[in-house]
């Protein structure tokens, strides 16, 4: 595929891309969708053949690639979130308690659940197997754009809803987006510690004694690092951009966006190299940096930044994806890989996601509390995506792994159905259950 060529299509790529979301946002068709459609043309023509897309010979691109697209959709989410989470109020923990429903109880259940399969169906090694759900059990906050929450609500924003009467419009900050926004952004970096045991499983020599080394450092002090790391970076940027002493270094006066790019680049190294978890260090750097000035406009222009490098991230992965799937990224798929990616999106997450919720639930008509509907819709809504490649490609790149070939291609096929089954399900869904809503604020 020559360079002229390759310019052409991402040019036309990237306009579709950019069409897509406002052509698609009534009809049951989601972006990723034609995206992978198109990737799928485009590995089809002659040209396409030269290019090499074997994930087994690209674990470093993959890794890299899929990684900071993650990150940059973890710095947005965190950004749009307009829910407080104030550490020292404990209504405001309870106002995002489906948040750690979904976290400590539905992730959970869905790895064990995945492992289940894998181990039993696919007849996987119990280490690989593990290694599948970890790699399998987090929601992606990249491709669920459909459900989850739009742009942040700044004061700007809230005067001019404030003065249209357009009963169309309604407020995104409802608990199924920001249910489904928080998990996504917080499950990435918790599915890592489940990653990490499955690889110094796969190493071998890893006995009793290690249980404790694992509990104590992957699972709670990286953790805990990469949330200290990422509210500490937060606070000092939303400083610097906020309330700087010097109006010439207040960058949100000025109006300079890209101090949202300079967070997560920092946040994310910073508590990589003390060992923290990078993913939770963004996500808490842009929820904390949100909450440095939450009304300023300025909290849209750096959101809007990060939105447009996410789509363009965004459209270069599944572009290749899609190509991939036609080089033989699917090949090595077969029955168990198939029963593996159904029973997942269909059964495991929704049943894990509803015990999580249902069981002890908050008052629905308090907030954080779900009804019936939004229970299902939450724990049906779990879209897997572009943080299963990164994972994958990471274990792939740190340990030799067995089965490999069909790992990928059941992880790209588990993303496929997810893609396709949430993406014409979610827009007919989300403007039901808001139809719904609106009809109980008008009889209130």
């Amino acid at each position: 595929m020559t360079g002229a060529v390759v310019y052409l299509v991402l040019g036309l790529s990237l306009l579709l891309a950019t069409l897509l979301p406002h052509i698609t946002r009534r009809v049951a068709l989601s972006p990723p969708m034609v995206l992978v459609g198109v990737g799928l043309a485009i590995g089809l023509l002659p040209m396409a053949d030269d290019v090499n897309l074997r994930p087994e010979d690209n674990h470093a691109l993959i890794t890299h690639v899929t990684e900071f697209t993650v990150l940059v959709s973890l710095m947005g989410v965190g950004l749009a979130i307009d829910r407080i989470l104030d550490v020292r109020s404990w209504r405001s923990w309870r106002t995002w308690s489906p948040v750690w429903r979904l976290l400590l109880v539905a992730m959970p259940l869905t790895i064990l659940g995945t492992m289940l399969l894998g181990w039993w169906v696919a007849g996987l090694a119990p280490a690989v197997a593990l290694l599948l759900g970890a790699v399998l059990a987090p929601t992606d906050p990249v491709l669920a754009s459909d459900v989850q929450v739009g742009e942040p609500l700044t004061e700007d924003v809230a005067e001019a809803e404030a003065e249209t009467e357009d009963e169309e419009e309604v407020e995104e900050d409802d608990d199924i987006r920001f249910s489904l926004t928080a998990e996504a952004g917080l499950n990435d970096g918790l599915a890592f510690p489940f990653v990490h045991l499955a690889l110094l499983l796969l190493a071998g020599g890893f006995g009793l004694a290690d249980v404790g080394t694992w509990l104590g450092w992957y699972v709670v002090g990286k953790i805990a690092v990469g949330l200290v790391v990422g509210v500490g970076a937060g606070w000092l940027f939303g400083r610097q951009a906020f309330h700087a002493r010097n109006e010439k270094l207040r960058l949100a006066d000025a109006g300079e966006p890209l101090l949202a790019l300079a967070a997560l680049l920092t946040s994310y190294g910073a508590a990589e190299l003390v060992g923290g978890y990078g993913f939770l260090a963004v996500f808490a750097c842009a929820v904390r940096l949100r909450s440095s000035s939450r009304g300023h406009s300025y909290q849209r222009a750096m959101h809007g930044v990060v939105e447009r490098l996410e789509r363009l991230m965004t459209l270069l992965v599944l572009l290749v994806l899609g190509m991939a799937m036609t080089q033989g990224l699917l090949e090595h798929l077969d029955w168990r890989g198939v029963v593996v990616a159904l029973a997942l999106v269909l059964v495991v997450r929704p049943l894990a996601g509803y015990l999580s919720l249902a069981v002890l639930a908050r008052d629905e008509d308090e907030e954080g509390g779900l009804d019936r509907g939004e229970l299902a819709a939450v724990a049906f809504f779990g879209v897997r995506g572009i943080g299963s490649l990164f994972y994958l490609g990471y274990a792939a790149s740190h340990e030799h792994l067995p089965d490999e070939p069909w790992l990928w291609s059941t992880v790209a096929f588990t993303i496929i159905v997810s893609v396709l089954l949430h993406g014409v399900t979610a827009t007919p869904a989300m403007a039901r259950l808001d139809a719904r809503r609106q009809r109980e604020a008008g009889t209130g």
